[in-house]
């Protein structure tokens, strides 16, 4: 094994290690926490990432590229455009119930604060992934705005629908992808008129 390799297989661990804390401490994740978890003190965790930003940039580029992967997933399997998208909903909605505390940590912490790139990128390729897939749904011209701002919505729609079930859990997860993809389906107009 190289000594790059070795250094590799060291950070994989140390992050393994992160994960556990965050996965129990949430967004009051320390560094002394992780450190004792994975048996090491802070100056070697220091070494490996830098400062806490830097580890928080790690963790939040592991989970969002997984979830990316699970939606597009979701979003591009079979089905009717409408169970599609139920589907990618509750898809992000699974993500967030299964890991609470880690949803937490990448949006609520101190370092998504000073550090919220790693969260934004991930947002702003799931809004191009998303107007894209719209623009060749809905047969639009590829710079249509209407696919764009309405990814956009939908996106921040679910993500703050998402945070406020996990705080408040007044629904079954399937029963809040439903209220969502209805709402999109134009529940909310034809129920006005």
């Amino acid at each position: 094994m190289t000594v790059l390799q070795d250094r590799d297989a060291r950070r994989e661990v140390l992050l393994a290690a992160a994960d556990r804390v965050v996965q129990r401490d949430g967004a009051s994740a320390s560094m002394a926490a992780i450190a004792a978890e994975a048996g090491i003190t802070k100056p070697i965790l220091y070494r490996h990432f830098g400062d806490k930003s830097g580890l928080y940039a790690a963790l939040a580029e592991r989970h969002t590229d997984s979830l990316l992967d699970a939606l597009v997933d979701a979003l591009t399997g079979g089905g009717t455009p409408r169970e599609r998208v139920h589907r990618t909903i509750d898809t992000y909605l699974a993500t967030i119930e299964q890991q609470p505390q880690v949803y937490r940590f990448l949006v609520q912490s101190e370092e998504a604060a000073s550090a919220h790139g790693q969260v934004r990128g991930f947002l702003r390729r799931l809004q191009e992934l998303l107007a894209a897939g719209i623009a060749h749904e809905l047969a639009l011209e590829a710079e249509d705005l209407r696919s764009f701002v309405w990814a956009a919505g939908i996106v921040g729609m679910v993500q703050s629908a998402g945070e406020r079930w996990l705080e408040v859990q007044d629904c079954s997860r399937d029963a809040l992808a439903g209220l969502l993809t209805d709402l999109l389906w134009g529940a909310y107009g034809s129920s006005a008129d």
